[in-house]
């Protein structure tokens, strides 16, 4: 067995203690000015570590972010993984999938949703590619299989969470005017059309 240097361990120790401190203090800067108003120059002075260490740690502004909306989505993952039903197991997979987009839609319409005001501040395919956006891609393909969808369930999911993008639910609440309630009742229907209710 391969002794590990005690250097090595205390090393990865402070690299936790800086992530979780940047993370912190990044969590209180959005949460005190909104996430389009921090600079990571602001977070790194904030955990008191320096600019590098918060660039190594994260790589950019988007991903630290995207460390970010992990943490903020990480309720709602457990919700409709394994959460009280209709959301989480135990119903039917055409109720489950109506519970998720409207959740979605509900989020993405509330202000105070830390979820959807980071994502809005990351870039489009980032967003998509990032474990929320692929989790969120993955449960509608399982439940479109789930409810015997005799299509390209992949594809379809990605059709569905084309409605439930921020850009298209932005755009229809604040352009069009069209209320949450609305919104919610389209995706039902889009959910019974698509798994033949």
């Amino acid at each position: 067995m391969t002794q590990v240097p005690d250097d090595a361990v205390v090393e990865r120790a402070d690299a936790a203690r800086n992530r979780a401190r940047l993370l912190e203090a990044a969590a209180d800067l959005v949460a005190e000015r909104g996430a389009d108003h921090v600079t990571m120059h602001e977070v790194a002075q904030a955990a008191g570590v320096g600019k590098g260490t918060l660039f190594r740690r994260f790589g950019d502004r988007t991903g630290l972010l995207l460390a970010l909306m992990g943490d903020a989505e990480a309720e709602f993952n457990e919700a409709y993984t394994c959460g009280p039903p209709p959301l989480g197991p135990g119903a039917s997979a055409r109720a489950r999938l109506t519970a998720f987009g409207c959740a979605l839609i509900e989020r993405i319409t509330d202000e105070s949703d830390l979820g959807a005001a980071l994502a809005r501040q990351v870039p489009l395919e980032r967003r998509h590619s990032s474990e929320p956006g692929r989790s969120f891609q993955q449960h509608i393909a399982s439940l479109l299989r789930e409810a015997g969808v005799d299509a390209d369930d992949e594809m379809i999911a990605h059709a569905l969470l084309v409605f439930t993008n921020l850009e298209t639910i932005d755009y229809l609440s604040d352009e069009c005017g069209i209320p949450a309630t609305r919104l919610r009742s389209t995706w039902a229907d889009l959910v019974r059309l698509v798994t033949g209710g």
